[in-house]
């Protein structure tokens, strides 16, 4: 989801904070932000900022799908070879690994809401610029610049986090799955509709319009008031709390909001400190192979449609089969999705959802660790039965599986990183590890769309391996977050 270089990350690091509000009377009630996010409890403005930070993982989905669908494409246009094609999603995610940290260390030292109004600003602009691309070379630098952009939103899960009581976030963080699906959805649907008639440089456009939109109710959004009380804001956090409060019809407990002094923010070493080293090493290991696993899902169906590399195109010619067509021994294809394709296509994506109900009951029962490793499991052992030979029927059947649980493998570990570090490291947590994940999501491609040609039941082998490695990882990660209230210090 690479790491920064020491000397980077210390340069961003804050200084030691001497904004801390006043003291409280003696004697005086004194309540902090997670009292408070408790107290008030569940409410309407829940629900506005659910639908809200649900739309970004929307855009966020159209923009990261784009390149499934366009691939075919681009490939004919600009007579693409199988490495040129897998290097322009390997640098999408290279400029989401880069951005990541960056972005992370700015939210934790300038705010969430900053860093994710800069991020859809940003990836909307690049987006619309990719349109007009005249060359292979500048379309890829292009969509390098939109997954630097989309990094950022990785602030809107934060926000939300950060305002959720403890016992919803185990519910209702799984949940915004579904908008990662409706986005998913929409831009397949869309390129049935869009490629075969005004062409893929229009479903670009099309695309970019809901970043456009949702950057119009940024407004709506606050600032979390978690971030706010570490900075010594409390008059910020404060009136935050109190509009929260307010819409929910819920009251504020009674008091001053007082937190506990910070020391230092932002520094890249505090993910090193021996509390936490062991932690965030198993959880970089997790973050890439669940990456590299859910991508290299979505273009190997990518692939598997587009080549038809089905377990008949895996059996070898016989001595009686009519001559190899040109067309076929080139490297480069002209075989643009038709509608059957399309269908697959969404039939699996809508497997994205299929477990959600099960997940939100392992995450919240059997706790995060278990949980994650039994869906990283099943993922192991999902890939390896892709080999078997079966219909189009049970390919299908063996991709929606896939889809679902490589779906709720990252909504585990999305909401354990949100809640296994402290408010002052949260946002940079989030951002090194959505950086190791983008190391895995740029290697996919190469094995989805070189390796997976050459060596079909390799390139399975390979993701089944991962998997299982990071099944073991997830199982012996040191802390278990269910029903942990967020830390505010380190």
């Amino acid at each position: 989801m690479a790491t920064a270089p020491k000397e980077a990350a210390n340069t961003i690091a804050l200084e030691e904070i001497h904004t801390e509000g006043p003291e409280p009377p003696k004697g005086q009630k004194t309540f902090t932000v997670e009292e408070a996010v408790e107290t008030i409890g569940f409410g309407r403005f829940h629900i506005a900022l659910f639908l809200i930070m649900g739309s970004t993982v929307v855009a966020e989905a159209m923009e990261i799908m784009l390149i499934a669908v366009v691939s075919p494409l681009i490939r004919c246009e600009w007579q693409l070879q199988d490495w040129q094609v897998a290097l322009v999603t390997t640098m999408v995610f290279f400029g989401y690994m880069v951005f990541s940290i960056v972005l992370g260390l700015l939210a934790d030292r300038y705010g969430r809401w900053k860093i994710l109004l800069l991020s859809f600003l940003w990836g909307a602009y690049f987006s619309l610029l990719t349109s007009f691309a005249p060359s292979y070379i500048w379309f890829v630098f292009l969509r390098t610049m939109v997954g630097g952009g989309v990094s950022g939103h990785a602030q809107g899960l934060i926000i939300k986090t950060e305002f959720l009581p403890t016992k919803y976030r185990g519910y209702m963080l799984p949940l915004s799955q579904v908008f990662w699906l409706a986005g998913s959805l929409l831009i397949i649907g869309l390129a049935s509709v869009v490629n075969p008639t005004i062409g893929w440089r229009w479903l670009i456009r099309i695309a970019s319009i809901p970043g456009i939109i949702l950057i119009m109710v940024f407004k709506f959004i606050p600032e979390s008031a978690r971030y706010n009380v570490s900075t010594g804001n409390n008059v910020a956090a404060l009136a935050t709390l109190q509009r929260i409060a307010k819409m929910n019809r819920a009251t504020m407990p009674e008091g001053a909001l007082q937190e506990p002094p910070k020391e230092r923010r932002g520094r890249f070493k505090d993910l090193l400190h021996p509390k936490y080293l062991r932690t965030t090493l198993q959880i970089w290991i997790i973050w890439l192979g669940i990456a590299f696993a859910y991508y290299g899902v979505i273009l190997a169906s990518a692939e598997l449609l587009e080549r038809d590399l089905g377990c008949t195109s895996r059996t070898p010619p016989s001595e009686n089969a009519g001559p190899v067509s040109e067309e076929s021994r080139s490297p480069c294809y002209c075989h643009p999705f038709g509608p059957s394709a399309y269908r697959t296509m969404i039939i699996s994506t809508a497997g994205e959802i299929a477990l959600n109900p099960l997940n939100i009951l392992g995450i919240n029962f059997l706790g995060r660790r278990l949980s994650l490793c039994i869906t990283m499991g099943c993922t192991a052992l999902f890939f390896l039965l892709l080999n078997v030979c079966t219909s189009s029927a049970g390919m299908t059947g063996f991709l929606f599986m896939l889809r679902a649980l490589v779906s709720a493998n990252f909504n585990t570990i999305y909401i354990y990183t949100a809640e296994v570090y402290p408010t002052t490291m949260r946002a940079l947590g989030m951002g090194t590890s959505g950086s190791l994940c983008r190391v895995g999501a740029m290697v996919a491609p190469f094995i989805s769309q070189v390796l997976m040609s050459a060596s079909f039941l390799g390139a399975l082998c390979l993701f089944s391996s991962v998997c299982v490695v990071c099944a073991i990882s997830a199982f012996t990660l040191p802390i278990e977050t269910k029903g942990r209230a967020l830390q505010q210090v380190k």
